[in-house]
């Protein structure tokens, strides 16, 4: 599995570690019950804390990406395509947030916004 991790980055260590594997759920690179690695080995595997991992584990499954079987390891949950796109959606939303948040930081109106969402669609 192919996890990079940006130290330097303001995103917490056990959410770009989360975004990444659903990232490879929502792609297809990990499919329904395909076995993630162990906490302590991809915490190794990176160089980051075994409670870093464990918590990425515990909010993909609270997110019902994964479930954990104790003693055996923490397996892809099936596709459910409506939630999949549910939580597309809600990146999406989150990244729109803060592009109209930076807009306004920056002075835009509303409308000028607007405007350049516009020109962006567009193409």
């Amino acid at each position: 599995m192919k996890i990079i991790i940006n130290h330097s980055s303001m995103v917490p260590i056990y959410e770009q570690l989360m975004d990444q594997i659903k990232s490879m759920i929502l792609n297809g690179d990990l499919k329904e019950n395909d076995i993630l690695p162990s906490v302590r080995s991809l915490a190794k595997e990176l160089k980051i804390s075994a409670l870093t991992v464990k918590k990425a584990y515990d909010n993909l499954e609270q997110d019902g990406f994964t479930v954990t079987v104790h003693g055996k390891g923490t397996y892809v949950t099936s596709t459910n395509a409506e939630a999949l796109l549910e939580e597309q959606k809600k990146e999406v939303e989150t990244d729109l947030e803060a592009a109209i948040l930076k807009g306004r930081r920056c002075g835009l109106k509303d409308g000028e916004i607007r405007e350049l969402f516009d020109l962006l669609m567009e193409d």
